[in-house]
């Protein structure tokens, strides 16, 4: 069986739950066309049997999603392209723990779901993926929207009400000058009455 065709019946057939030994950064990238992306996906175990691939689906994971192979890498051959994949445009790198896939010059048709997965015997172990969204335009970030503070209420004393009416001044004085005639009246019978009384003791003594 070809490679590529083999491949594809095991990805097929592979449950897609991403593993632990295979991480795959960054999660999702969006890039603008001609830019360059590099994907990356380590493993903490790699045994010497094993090979490291590079898939891509168009849209998105499900029963019926069909895998394209890219590249994969191995310790006796490197790297190998699939059919249909420019090499001048992707290039797979090799670290000692850490496989990577650099696609130059990316365009719209590059979007999708990229996944390594590395295939042992007789294990098939799949990462997580990357999805990778290539705009013509990048997406403008919106500006962060300024919270206004709520104003202080400033509580205000409510300005005293003057009683509409007759004024009361005139009465007040009225009533003012009233009693102290009274006590002018007063006191002055008060002194004549002692006056009287003054008189009529010299008189008694004379005689």
């Amino acid at each position: 069986m070809q490679p590529r065709l083999w491949l594809l019946v095991a990805a097929q057939l592979a449950a897609l739950r991403g593993s632990s030994v295979l991480l795959q950064t960054p999660a999702s990238v969006t890039a603008q066309t001609n830019q360059t992306v590099k994907l990356s996906c380590e493993t903490k175990t790699f045994p010497t049997n094993s090979r490291i691939y590079w898939l891509r689906q168009r849209q998105a994971p499900s029963s019926n999603s069909h895998y394209e192979f890219l590249a994969f890498w191995d310790l006796t051959r490197g790297t190998v392209y699939g059919k249909e994949v420019e090499q001048e445009k992707l290039t797979v790198l090799r670290e000692p723990s850490r496989y990577s896939l650099s696609l130059q010059s990316v365009k719209p048709s590059d979007s999708g779901v990229y996944f390594c997965m590395m295939v042992g015997n007789p294990d098939l172990t799949f990462g997580k993926g990357t999805q990778l969204s290539v705009v013509d335009v990048p997406p403008t970030t919106p500006q962060p929207t300024k919270k206004t503070s709520p104003k202080k209420k400033v509580f205000r004393c409510p300005n005293l009400v003057t009683l509409k009416g007759p004024s009361c001044a005139p009465l007040i004085v009225g009533l003012l000058v009233a009693a102290v005639l009274v006590l002018l009246v007063a006191l002055g019978v008060a002194i004549h009455l002692h006056c009287l009384q003054r008189r009529a003791r010299l008189r008694l003594l004379k005689q």
